[in-house]
């Protein structure tokens, strides 16, 4: 939220998920807890938008449904959707979700980020990007980059 023109200026809000439910076993170290897909959803669903006020999820930028997750073979896979076909903060929401994951997740978890297939002009570039381990590091190398990303993470 630079002060400049936004490219969408009214995005669509919608109501957040409900909180997931605990129960007596999610607080006993003595039982295994798979990760699913419900529990990457909840690390993401916060991340805030780089241009507007409101959450990925708000604005139905990452979505429950677009989430795979395979707890024994070791692999998250996101999907997310960006506001409008030329979303130019697309690569910087792809870039903060792989790294809140990235973080968040043990590191026995390959994880892949990816636009939803025919969401976004540039898809195929920006997927590439984010599917490269040296590009995704080497951003991260970047003060003002990783400053933005931080912020979509941490608001």
């Amino acid at each position: 939220m630079n002060g400049a023109a936004l490219q969408n200026a009214s995005p669509t809000i919608k109501v957040g998920a409900s909180a997931r439910e605990v129960s007596a076993t999610d607080w006993d170290n003595e039982v295994y807890d798979e990760v699913d897909s419900r529990e990457v959803f909840d690390l993401i669903r916060d991340i805030r938008d780089p241009e507007h006020p409101n959450s990925l999820e708000e604005l139905s930028v990452v979505q429950l449904d677009l989430i795979t997750c395979n707890d024994t073979d070791n692999y998250v896979d996101v999907k997310f959707t960006p506001t409008i076909p030329h979303c130019s903060m697309a690569t910087l929401i792809g870039l903060s979700l792989k790294v809140k994951l990235l973080r968040s997740l043990a590191s026995r978890f390959k994880v892949d980020v990816r636009i939803t297939p025919g969401s976004h002009d540039t898809e195929q570039a920006i997927n590439k990007q984010l599917a490269d381990k040296e590009r995704v590091a080497a951003a991260l190398e970047n003060p003002q980059l990783l400053n933005m990303v931080n912020q979509c993470i941490y608001g």
